[in-house]
C-alpha cells in the first residue's frame, strides 16, 4: 500500500475529517468524554473496527481523554487504510 504525500493527507483531512491533524507522519485527533467509562466504551468500540480491519491505532487514554494517532508503519506513512479508519473512529464518535 503506498503513503500519501503531505499535501495529499492535509487535502483528504480538510475535505474529509473534521479535527484531525497531520503530524509526525501520522493523522491524530484527540476526543474528550465526560467520563472514563465512556471514553473506555469508545476505545472497546474502536477496538473491534481496528481488528477487522487489521489496522490497529497507536493511542493514549487519560481519565475522559482518548488521543488516536493513525499511520501505516509498513508503508511509512498515511494511507488509505488510515483515511477508511479514521472514517469509522469518526462515526463511532457521533
Amino acid at each position: 500500500m503506498k503513503a500519501f504525500t503531505e499535501k495529499e493527507v492535509t487535502g483528504f483531512i480538510a475535505k474529509n475529517l473534521k479535527g484531525w491533524t497531520f503530524e509526525n507522519n501520522s493523522i491524530t485527533k484527540d476526543f474528550k468524554f465526560t467520563s472514563f467509562i465512556e471514553a473506555f466504551s469508545f476505545m472497546t468500540s474502536v477496538a473491534l473496527v481496528a481488528e477487522k480491519m487489521n489496522h490497529h491505532p497507536n493511542w493514549s487514554n487519560v481519565y475522559n481523554h482518548v488521543i488516536i494517532a493513525l499511520t501505516n508503519h509498513e508503508a511509512k506513512g498515511v494511507t488509505q487504510l488510515d483515511f477508511d479508519l479514521a472514517t469509522e473512529i469518526d462515526r463511532l464518535f457521533k
